[in-house]
């Protein structure tokens, strides 16, 4: 079987299910694992590089006014893997290519693929979604085995935390110019990992907040983690920017409690590792129950600002 994802969830969802070999063609963001990244890409964003978050947001909000794609699909790449089966998604059309942008594709294809199309905004779609891929693939065993172990993870978790005395309150940044606060799947990850949020919605897509709703939710846990970037990404957006009035009254970032997240692979793709996420902020909302230390690679610890701020691993 010849496969093709259009979003990197579903890519890593392939390799988890020992899919790898088959698939022939992902997107320019599919990085992981590390094999993917050898794959054709098929499809390529029409955002411009290296420009700021700010930009990022105006770019998308002027292609979407015009009532254009985000995505360009190669037509020609796409014909010659000749997929038997693309993964798309309807889920967020500035994260990802949804199923009209392959219309025009899927119109030069001599024989038409399956496509399936991914809609998730909770863990239990999650889990749906990849049960999904494995029926379509022929895998279906091996989806059931990975979805009751990523479940298990979580109820190891739930269970290690459930005699914590409190849960923090927090907010979750997706977003920093302007400020977007995480949905879907997010507010279930801090609520199943000992926390409370503040501000997101579950099942309901991330939306702009002002630094005075921040300010004034006053959380004690503060998360910065802009969605597609690095944990050292997010970590630089969040000490470049201008400090909101207020700002230092924020009990999270009085007590050097904001820490940066890798958002790419643990918190905004609704794949296998968003339960390493789930466990990291566990972690970070209660670390009194864990000897160890948070996994530094998803996480970087900010101090507080605005003194000359200075970053460590958390």
């Amino acid at each position: 079987m010849h496969i093709v994802s259009l979003l990197p969830s579903a890519t890593e969802v392939l390799f988890a299910l020992g899919l790898g070999e088959q698939v022939a063609g992902v997107s320019h963001e599919c990085d992981y694992p590390p094999a993917a990244r050898q794959k054709k890409v098929v499809i390529h964003s029409r955002i411009p590089a290296g420009i700021s978050p700010g930009e990022i947001d105006c770019a998308v909000r002027e292609f979407v006014a015009r009532g254009e794609s985000l995505y360009a699909v190669d037509a020609d790449a796409l014909q010659a893997l000749a997929p038997d089966l693309i993964i798309t998604q309807d889920l967020c059309h500035v994260c990802a290519a949804s199923p009209d942008d392959l219309k025009a594709a899927l119109g030069k294809l001599g024989r038409a693929p399956r496509v399936l199309s991914l809609n998730p905004q909770s863990f239990a779609d999650v889990w749906r979604d990849i049960l999904s891929v494995g029926k379509e693939t022929g895998v279906y065993g091996r989806a059931q085995s990975l979805v009751s172990e990523l479940e298990s993870r979580i109820l190891a978790v739930e269970a290690r935390i459930g005699h914590a005395a409190k849960r923090p309150t927090a907010v979750f940044l997706e977003w920093l110019d302007p400020f977007y606060v995480g949905g879907h799947w997010v507010p279930e990850m801090m609520e199943r990992a000992g926390g409370a949020d503040l501000l997101g919605k579950a099942r309901t897509p991330s939306f702009r907040v002002t630094a005075e709703q921040i300010v004034s939710a006053a959380p004690e846990v503060l998360f910065v983690a802009s969605c597609g970037y690095s944990a050292e990404q997010s970590r630089n957006e969040y000490l470049g920017m201008p400090l909101p009035p207020g700002w230092e009254t924020i009990p999270a970032v009085r007590d050097g409690r904001v820490f940066a997240l890798e958002a790419s692979g643990y918190f905004s793709r609704p794949g296998p590792r968003l339960v390493e996420g789930l466990e990291t902020l566990a972690r970070l909302f209660h670390p009194e129950v864990w000897a160890e230390k948070a996994d530094p690679s998803p996480v970087l610890g900010i101090e507080s600002r605005p003194l000359p701020a200075r970053v460590a691993l958390a």
